[in-house]
């Protein structure tokens, strides 16, 4: 299908957005890689009158590491995230999960603040984002706050952005733990019928920290605070394992669709998270 009509704009700084955010309050939509908000205006389930595309804001794009704390602007794409080495190194499950998302044509375009700010639950860097203990700036024409990942999510599609608010970048501080990012999918480029990140630290032969966090299992992302506490302590033998999953299908609640019905989905989860946790363990 063919979007109403709208009016485009295409401001060259974050000033510009905001001016135009306000000018038209909900009528107008920012526009990040476009690949959540263009097939909605296509298909007639997004009305929007102005569009702010955010590609010429050079303040919004580029990732930089200092003293431990990595800063990526929103309009960074999959692909520059991929390819960054100095990212790789300081957080290499960031990567790990880029190449999961979609295919090459999707990921030169699709943006990791986009991917994080439409509260879509298939998307996989908000979970991700939740097991980082990321945390996002937004900026509006009130000034500057930082909301932390764990915090964002209210329900599928709605977030604690305020309408007149940009995300401008993502900071969370650089990794030295095991990590793993496992999904499982039906064919390339779809959503995950269930992902989880994990980030484990050991002591001695023992987990020291755990942070567990799933996607698309829920309407919105899951951290899982319980199956993290399940293996703190353990060898993370197959029987810390194996509570540590019990604890996090607690938390989650995924509804039926074309991807299977609920039993199926927490069949899956479960293989997933202990997958997740078992490499992440390994990389400690």
């Amino acid at each position: 299908m063919i979007p109403a009509a709208f009016e485009y704009h295409r401001p060259s700084d974050i000033e510009g957005a905001l001016s135009v955010l306000a000018e038209h309050g909900d009528e107008a939509r920012v526009l990040a890689g476009g690949h959540s908000l263009i097939p909605m205006m296509k298909l007639r389930m997004a009305d929007v009158p102005h569009l702010i595309d955010l590609q010429d804001i050079a303040d919004l794009k580029g990732i930089t590491i200092a003293d431990g704390i990595i800063t990526i602007g929103a309009m960074t794409t999959q692909h520059e995230l991929i390819n960054h080495e100095a990212l790789f190194a300081a957080a290499p499950i960031i990567r790990e999960a880029a190449l999961q998302i979609a295919d090459p044509q999707v990921r030169y375009m699709g943006t990791i603040g986009g991917n994080v700010a439409n509260g879509d639950p298939g998307n996989d860097m908000p979970g991700l984002m939740q097991c980082l203990d990321a945390q996002f700036i937004l900026v509006g024409v009130d000034g500057t706050r930082k909301v932390p990942a764990r915090d964002f999510y209210e329900s599928a599609y709605m977030t604690n952005r305020d309408d007149e608010e940009i995300l401008t970048h993502i900071t969370f501080a650089s990794i030295d733990a095991g990590y793993a990012y496992e999904k499982q999918k039906r064919k390339i480029g779809d959503y995950a019928t269930a992902a989880c990140a994990a980030l484990v630290t050991k002591d001695g032969d023992k987990v020291a920290t755990a942070s567990i966090a799933m996607t698309n299992l829920s309407d919105v992302p899951v951290l899982s605070e319980a199956a993290a506490a399940a293996l703190i302590g353990t060898t993370c033998d197959t029987a810390a394992v194996k509570a540590a999953v019990a604890a996090a299908l607690e938390d989650i609640d995924p509804t039926e669709d074309n991807r299977g019905p609920v039993a199926f989905k927490m069949h899956v989860a479960g293989i997933i998270i202990s997958r997740a946790i078992a490499r992440a363990w390994s990389r400690a």
